[in-house]
């Protein structure tokens, strides 16, 4: 197994050799295989905005550190990452696999060892329950979450209903690509409209029965949750096809560059969802000057600083410090915390408007306050377009779904899962 270390951690005082105080964060990461280059975003974009802040003094003095660990989207490596990561450097005290199946195959060991597990947009879903799952956090957006307002956003685009309409859930065959089932197959009997659910295997590479089935069953929407190269398989085998661009909306691991440039002109006027605005900010500029000014930036392709994978794992990077901001306050300013403290942070993030400006980042991505009872901490989402050469959000205001419709499923779901474990649902202090 290939480890990387990217340690920012032993920074010696220029008249005495003592070691700063230290973060640890484990990052079990992909930069290799089918998935590398979404990996390689999203982690380099974390590593840049902790040397952002490493380089401005850390979080009150504290430098983050982490440790990358290749799991190559591999459930089985991504478990045993894990296992050597978590006691590295003194123990890690935060988790992002940025993978369903790693997510489900840690699930009941986080607890455990009080190590907080982040899924930034992915993962289970009714783990947004606090009180059954107290150190997993799929903050900002659920799959379910995303679900609803996908189906919000086709519905106003049918003047207000769904009603009699086709939609084919066209999904990479893996936990990641069944997430969604339960909020779609819901709203479909609520509102009326067939799904039609198509499975694609991994990687994705061929797809032309499934675009022969789509064309069959000519729907009125295809929604695309897929990841990888299937995306711009699916874009490019839907144009020989004959299907469309514009009744293609994409899950939001099916809306970056990476999907859309290798598609070419078939990609032009294709939607995707982002829990990110699509542009440029002060943050990012920051990043720019300050990290890759210093030859200190994680990205081999400086022009990949504020695309999508990387505006994300910069959006990450954002909610892991501001998590550790929020337990030093209560735990010990200007000392590092342990996993069980920077849970009690991610569990009591608020990034206003007010701090999303002092951070650089305003409407970068929704504002975010989390709770015991709510571990996502928005539901609220953007639909992007390409337009060829970029990104543009073509959704001014963030959109949210059917909450109280994903709020039942998530205390349903979790609820039963707490059962099975013999599990006490409760807050924790």
């Amino acid at each position: 197994m290939t480890f990387k270390s990217l340690v920012l951690g032993a920074v010696l005082a220029a008249s005495g050799a003592t070691a700063l105080a230290q973060q640890f964060v484990a990052l079990p990461s992909y930069r290799v295989g089918p998935y590398a280059s979404g990996g390689a975003g999203f982690y380099g974009g974390i590593i840049d905005y902790f040397n952002l802040v490493n380089a401005n003094g850390g979080v009150n003095g504290v430098k983050v550190t982490w440790e990358e660990c290749e799991t190559e989207y591999n459930p089985s490596r991504g478990v045993e990452c894990y296992e050597r990561l978590k006691t590295s450097q003194g123990g890690a005290t935060l988790v992002e696999p940025l993978s369903t199946g790693i997510a489900y195959g840690i699930l009941d060991r986080i607890p455990q060892d009080k190590i907080p597990m982040t899924m930034l947009g992915y993962g289970r879903s009714d783990a947004a329950n606090g009180k059954v799952f107290p150190y997993v956090f799929p903050l900002i957006s659920s799959y379910w979450s995303q679900a609803a307002a996908m189906v919000k956003y086709l519905a106003d685009k049918n003047g207000g209903s769904l009603k009699g309409k086709k939609i084919v859930h066209l999904y990479h065959d893996s936990a990641f690509g069944k997430e969604p089932l339960p909020v779609l197959e819901a709203l479909a009997q609520q509102q009326g409209f067939e799904l039609v659910k198509i499975p694609v295997a991994p990687p994705g590479s061929e797809q032309q029965a499934q675009w022969l089935q789509i064309r069959q069953a000519r729907p009125d929407h295809v929604i695309l949750w897929g990841w990888g190269v299937m995306n711009s398989v699916a874009i490019k085998t839907a144009q020989r096809n004959g299907f469309p661009r514009e009744k293609i909306l994409g899950v939001w691991w099916a809306g970056s560059e990476e999907d859309t440039v290798p598609s070419g002109d078939a990609a032009k006027g294709y939607t995707a969802m982002s829990f990110n605005t699509p542009g440029n900010y002060p943050v990012l500029d920051n990043i720019r000057q300050t990290v890759y000014g210093a030859g200190k930036g994680n990205l081999a392709d400086k022009g990949r600083i504020g695309s999508v994978y990387h505006m994300r794992g910069v959006t990450a990077g954002i909610l892991f410090v501001e998590a550790m901001r929020a337990a030093q306050e209560k735990f010990g300013k200007g000392k590092p915390v342990t996993g069980e403290q920077l849970r009690w942070g991610l569990e009591n993030l608020n990034i206003d408007a007010a701090r999303q400006k002092a951070i650089g980042a305003v409407n970068m991505f929704p504002t975010v306050k989390t709770s015991c009872e709510d571990h996502e901490g928005s539901g609220a989402v953007k639909v992007q377009q390409w337009d060829g050469k970029k990104w543009v959000a073509i959704t001014p205001n963030w959109i949210v779904g059917d909450r109280a419709l994903v709020k039942g499923l998530v205390d349903e779901s979790s609820n039963k899962y707490a059962a099975e474990k013999k599990l006490t649902p409760a807050c924790l202090k």
